[in-house]
Parts: C-alpha cells; structure tokens; sequence
C-alpha cells in the first residue's frame, strides 16, 4: 500500500492496484470560520494542487459529512464512485455526484473488500450533536489489512475491531479535538495523545498512522506532542508513524 497524507483527515490511498481519495477536504487555507477563535480553518495549505491530488483517483470514500471531511469537492469528476455511511448518500448526490452508494456492512469493489466500522465522535450531548460517522477496513489480495478508524475517540468498538480484524495497518484521527458541551466544557471528539498511544498500547502487531493533525484550530494536540508521549510509552518511532502534509508512505 501508498499512502499519502493530503492534510488533515484527506488521505490518497494506492491499494489493490486502486487510487482512493478518502474524506476530501479541498478548502483554500482560512476559508472557513474559527471554531474556537484561535484561527480561520484549515490553519494550513494544501501541500498540493488539486489537480495533483485528484490525479489518478478511481473511487471516493467519506466518513461523514462535516466540512473538514467533505468540502470544496468541486474538483473531483463527479461520475467518480462514492461510497459512504447510510444516511449521507442524499447529500452526495446534491453535490452532483451520480455514483453514490452507502456502506450498510460489507462490499466488494474492484478486487477490494471494504467493511464499515462504528465510531464515537465524542460522549454525551456533544457526541449526539457530531453524530453518526464511519471508519472502514480494507482487505485485498497481496495488501496489509487496513482499518481507518475515522473521526472517533478510543472506546470498546475500537478495541472490538483491532480484535476482529487483527489490522496490519491502523489510521487513527489523533488531533485532540475538543467541542463544548451544554455546559462549556470542551470535550474530546477524536483521538488525543493518550488515547493513540493506548491503542497503539492494545495492537502490538499493527503500524499505527496518526493523521487529522495540525489543521484545525479546536486541535489541542501537536504532532511533536503526539511524538513525545509515544517516547515515553516507548512505541517504537516505526510503529507509530506521524506524517507530515503531502508525505508519503508506504507499507508492504
């Protein structure tokens, strides 16, 4: 497998002899309000054009539908496939999108099998005003076993899901996003340090790939933060990778 970070949860996945664009976020830097007023969002640039980062793209994934992982799509052809969670196709479809089939459990696409897997993006009110969104694992022939977890916090269906799949290849959304609840309290929506760690901690076996990092201002955790607590929990530098935007990597 190819994969390459875009920025924040935007992945470029070459997998099964397949280019997949995953949760496209295409939006020009400060284009969209602050949600904490620290800064307009997305905090950073593209690392590259979008007609480099929709070149060779045969099929589109998304998680959900928050503009952070789906937005400024327009310069993806819309005759691509899309596969998304039950509920979001409607919305697709109004974009243009003419290819757009929701994920109940389990397809097969091209020689790739595809689950869809549950996540919790958040606890409590702040959770149910998120809602629902998606990870997905991806098997093929000759490739590791991937299983993208999506815009959640570490809970029992993670855990559940290492279990079940004994994934080669983990991708974690590892920011420390925090959103108010009723009463003001910020609280975590994905991954923080702690928790990539802990699930790095549970799956020994697998490469874990933090991403959804450094681009949005209600993050509360770096990527050298990230880096640091993982020294400390002494996770080797080659089981939890921590790309940059645009880097590339690849996993046999």
């Amino acid at each position: 497998m190819q994969l390459q970070l875009i920025r924040n949860a935007t992945l470029k996945l070459t997998y099964g002899g397949h280019t997949i664009l995953i949760d496209p976020d295409l939006a020009a830097k400060y284009s969209r309000p602050s949600f904490t007023e620290r800064s307009l969002n997305p905090m950073v640039e593209l690392p590259l054009s979008l007609a480099e980062i929709v070149d060779g793209v045969e099929l589109l994934i998304v998680s959900h539908l928050q503009r952070d992982h789906f937005d400024a799509v327009e310069a993806i052809p819309v005759a691509l496939p899309v596969f998304c969670q039950p509920g979001d196709e409607a919305r697709i479809a109004e974009r243009g999108f003419t290819q757009v089939t929701p994920v109940d459990d389990t397809l097969d696409w091209g020689g790739i099998r595809l689950t869809r897997t549950p996540g919790q993006h958040g606890t409590g009110t702040v959770g149910r005003m998120m809602g629902a969104v998606a990870g997905f694992v991806f098997t093929a022939a000759d490739e590791p076993t991937i299983y993208w977890a999506g815009d959640t916090i570490l809970y029992e269906e993670i855990y559940a899901a290492i279990k079940r799949y004994q994934p080669d290849v983990i991708i974690t959304h590892s920011c420390g996003a925090r959103w108010p609840d009723e009463a003001g309290e910020r609280q975590l929506i994905v991954m923080d340090a702690a928790q990539t760690v802990a699930l790095a901690q549970a799956a020994p076996a697998s490469i874990v790939i933090a991403t959804h990092m450094e681009a949005l201002d209600h993050a509360t955790i770096s990527r050298a933060e990230l880096r640091a607590a993982a020294v400390v929990a002494d996770i080797l530098a080659t089981r939890l990778l921590i790309p940059a935007d645009g880097e590339v990597l690849y996993v046999e």
